[in-house]
């Protein structure tokens, strides 16, 4: 059979027409979305979550997830989104017992000697979190966050806002 071009036309205008609505709320829920989140992926072990929902702006409380800017270092580039879990705030103490590391007394994680690339990895900073600055973690052992010297302590205006675990 061949193509009828003006069929097709018609065919297509009264769909759109049909259905413009709809694809006008799609489009604008779409919008609205993609100004108001972004998401992240995970692509380590270092937490249990591969998905995350980024709320930019929002800001985490302790124990919640934070998206920030990787500055760059190590095997990542600058710019790159990394979500740990806010464990230290400004005027948190935070301590180190060999490569054990501690925030106001509560264990926070064991620092390593190399990366599973064989690089040698410095401890993160100790001492009293200074203003604008936080102690972000992660759960495994792997995990690139501020026990090491290469994040330390993160940045206010690295922290893109609050990442919801997904799965």
């Amino acid at each position: 059979m061949p193509f009828d071009g003006v069929a097709f036309h018609t065919k297509l205008t009264r769909h759109v027409r049909r259905w413009r609505l709809a694809y006008l709320l799609a489009a604008s829920a779409f919008a609205w979305f993609h100004a108001h989140y972004t998401l992240g992926l995970n692509v380590t072990s270092s937490l249990p979550t591969r998905l995350f929902l980024i709320h930019p702006g929002e800001w985490p409380r302790r124990g919640q997830y934070a998206a920030f800017r990787w500055q760059g270092g190590g095997s990542y580039p600058a710019g790159v989104t990394f979500v740990k879990q806010l464990a230290g705030v400004p005027g948190d103490v935070i301590t180190r017992i060999d490569r054990d590391f501690f925030v106001s007394g509560l264990p926070v994680g064991h620092a390593k000697l190399t990366s599973r690339q064989g690089l040698r990895l410095e401890p993160g900073p100790t001492g009293t979190i200074p203003a604008d600055k936080y102690y972000l973690r992660a759960p495994h052992p792997d995990s690139l966050d501020s026990r090491y010297a290469l994040v330390g302590w993160v940045a206010q205006a690295q922290i893109i806002g609050r990442a919801y675990a997904l799965f």
